[in-house]
């Protein structure tokens, strides 16, 4: 395994495990990238590209449905420019209701097929894993996720750096990428990170440190990532939203906080300057629903929400959304050459919404 790190985890000394987020001095940077060769699901060496060499475009087009037919099925070929793939966020509880969610996702990819899965952080409640090796993996992850023979490709969230959610333990992450060495299916090369699947280019971000401002090379990175990106589609995927209607709210505004870095200025200006516009589709966690929103950022970036892999809080915002729902579930892609096709699956496996993109 080869992976290429940018930066260095050393360089964000801890805060304190239960100091107040804002407590802390945002000054450093710490950060650590690599990239996933697209074929293995293992670190690759250098910065990849799509194979089928085209540009992404502005102007995509959208439509929605309610519940009805979840995309195409598997044509029983691996050739041509199709993969499919599940989403699961804040879901290592490690409790029934993450079994749940897995039973309907582990239904779904034998029914309709899927090439792998994301995760969206919070992948260890409450207090993050304390080295490669701690029962959490097994417990939260192997053991509820058995029979998804498939690469799991995780980001990072607030928990899974510790603090009981303040995510101030910034060394716990390292922990969560040593583990991809253990384990057969789980695929987090670094704290960020970029992996090209056919004609779909993948940016995983690690918005815990984009919160508390260190991020000074993560933001070098990942736009020049993006630059040189040939993708027909681009996806970003990170942890903390951009807009949602949950109780954490919109970047810039978190829990209602009027002061950074507690309430997400810092992950709000990332997201502005480097991401915003340059990808088609930004998918999050954090909240614990699943959102689709009418708003875009930077006029052409889909956003969606999806945390509800293992619990479920209110929505209490007024954000304009296409379709949010507070019941446990997962998000199922199918990406067909031009078209994307989201739908949102509650844990019973009925789908609750379609949303369609085409470009």
């Amino acid at each position: 395994m080869r992976t290429k790190i940018y930066g260095s985890w050393a360089a964000a000394a801890t805060c304190g495990a239960m100091m107040l987020a804002w407590a802390c001095g945002t000054s450093s940077s710490s950060d650590d990238a690599g990239t996933i060769d697209p074929d293995s699901g293992t670190a690759g060496n250098d910065g990849s590209t799509s194979s089928d060499g085209s540009t992404s475009k502005d102007g995509n087009t959208s439509s929605d449905t309610g519940t009805g037919d979840s995309g195409p099925k598997p044509d029983g070929t691996t050739t041509g420019n199709v993969i499919r793939f599940a989403a699961i966020g804040d879901q290592g509880k490690g409790d029934t209701s993450q079994t749940e969610v897995a039973a309907a996702v582990t239904t779904k990819c034998k029914a309709s097929g899927c090439d792998f899965v994301l995760l969206l952080g919070d992948n260890f409640y409450d207090n993050g894993v304390s080295s490669a090796t701690d029962s959490q993996f097994k417990a939260k992850f192997e053991d509820v996720y058995k029979d998804l023979n498939m690469p799991f490709y995780p980001v990072l969230g607030n928990h899974d750096y510790g603090g009981f959610g303040t995510g101030l333990e910034f060394n716990k992450g390292k922990n969560e990428v040593d583990y991809t060495a253990n384990s057969t299916k789980w695929k987090l090369p670094a704290a960020y990170w970029h992996r090209t699947e056919k004609h779909v280019e993948f940016f995983g971000l690690d918005t815990n440190m984009q919160v508390y401002g260190q991020d000074k090379d993560q933001r070098t990175d990942v736009a020049a990532w993006l630059a040189a990106s040939t993708a027909k589609w681009k996806i970003a995927l990170g942890h903390h939203p951009y807009l949602s209607n949950g109780p954490h709210g919109n970047a810039g505004s978190y829990d209602g906080l009027g002061f950074s870095p507690a309430n997400g200025a810092n992950a709000k200006s990332f997201m502005d300057e480097v991401v915003c516009g340059k990808v088609d589709l930004y998918l999050c966690g954090h909240d614990h629903s699943r959102q689709s929103l009418k708003d875009k950022c930077g006029s052409t970036t889909e956003l969606m929400v999806n945390g509800t892999g293992s619990s479920v809080t209110d929505l209490k915002g007024t954000n304009a959304t296409n379709f949010q729902a507070n019941t446990l579930g997962f998000v199922y892609f199918v990406i067909q050459d031009g078209t994307l096709t989201a739908d949102f699956i509650d844990k019973t496996g009925k789908s609750e919404y379609t949303r369609t993109l085409n470009k």
